[in-house]
């Protein structure tokens, strides 16, 4: 269903800034916490003496204590203290690898031999005084799968989100897909059309007029186990388009982690990085405050969507080119997980 060998995004650092939080990525139960020197850590949220969520307990000088017992556990999985008791024998726990690394803590919840923090998805705007972020968090009730499907195949922004993204010219304009390597790449370009309210907002955002005539791109890159980032934008029509400069367009970066928690829910870590005006912290709440609004519509779709699949176990989905961005991208997860899954020896 997923890939474990792999580099998650589990939380942003302001989740465990004053307590431990318990969150389950990949059907594994963790606990996160800053322990020595505020470094990040991941545990398995079972106390062992008695079962206890780690995460409801505490930390107390880098030290995460159970809150049942008191019980006090090292960064390494094993008990470190407790009170009136010898620890020396008490069975270690599971330790994950964990980084905190471009303003989120990514955690390994496979084989923590092959965990290698050079794996982590590089984001090139996320240290950059160039570019500004805005997002969320989203805990949706579907197959992370579902998502990238959604998010490979722009079609649905036409239905889903007439109000805000969507167009009929993107109804109109074929998208492209191609394959390079584990990475997949759709892509669809509408010239001299009309900008949806989303980006005439930003258009006035960047100081550019609303009302003229514009092209748009979005680009959508698929790189596992399930993370997309969405090169998207718009510029005055017959500026250059994608290749427009700074003071012609608006041009950013929609971003996307999919973090499966089972196998019918998923961490959904959305935002959007740009790189014009990017010292108003008021367009960057506006533009975050937007795209909520947007992915609360996509959220209520794959719900509904999830809902049904499980109804019709049976029932064989229809593939069409539109789709061929997911389903390139559903072949490469496939391929990683059975290459997980342990070789059956022949006879």
């Amino acid at each position: 269903m997923f890939p474990k060998n792999a580099w998650y995004v589990a939380c942003t650092p302001d989740e465990i800034d004053e307590k431990p939080l318990g969150r389950t990525v990949c059907n594994e139960r963790i606990c996160f916490y800053r322990g020595d020197d505020g470094k990040v850590a991941a545990v398995e949220d079972f106390c062992p003496h008695r079962g206890a969520k780690l995460s409801l307990g505490s930390v107390c000088e880098g030290k995460l204590v159970c809150g049942y017992h008191g019980l006090v556990m090292g960064c390494d999985g094993k008990t470190v203290a407790m009170p009136g008791q010898r620890v020396q024998g008490f069975p270690k726990i599971r330790a994950y690898p964990v980084v905190e690394r471009y303003g989120f803590i990514w955690v390994w919840p496979g084989d923590a031999a092959l965990a290698d923090e050079g794996k982590i998805h590089h984001l090139e705007w996320a240290d950059s005084p160039d570019w500004a972020y805005g997002g969320g968090l989203y805990r949706i009730a579907c197959d992370y799968r579902l998502m990238v499907d959604n998010l490979m195949d722009l079609t649905h922004e036409t239905y889903v989100h007439a109000g805000s993204i969507g167009q009929k010219e993107i109804d109109e304009t074929p998208v492209s897909t191609k394959a390079e390597g584990d990475r997949v790449v759709t892509s669809r370009f509408m010239d001299n059309v009309m900008a949806p309210p989303f980006w005439r907002a930003n258009l006035r955002g960047n100081h550019l007029p609303d009302d003229q005539p514009v092209d748009r791109w979005q680009v959508c890159h698929f790189t596992p186990p399930s993370h997309i980032m969405i090169e998207v934008g718009v510029a005055l029509a017959g500026r250059g388009g994608y290749n427009a400069g700074a003071k012609d367009k608006v041009y950013s970066i929609v971003v996307d982690f999919l973090t499966p928690e089972t196998e019918t829910s998923m961490w959904y870590f959305w935002g959007m990085a740009r790189n014009f005006n990017v010292k108003d912290k008021g367009l960057t709440a506006q533009i975050r405050d937007g795209q909520a609004r947007v992915f609360a519509e996509d959220t209520a779709v794959l719900e509904a969507q999830q809902a049904n699949l499980l109804k019709y176990p049976d029932r064989r989905l229809l593939m069409l080119n539109i789709d061929a961005g997911g389903v390139q991208s559903r072949r490469i997860i496939d391929r990683l997980v059975a290459q997980e899954r342990p070789q059956v020896l022949a006879a």
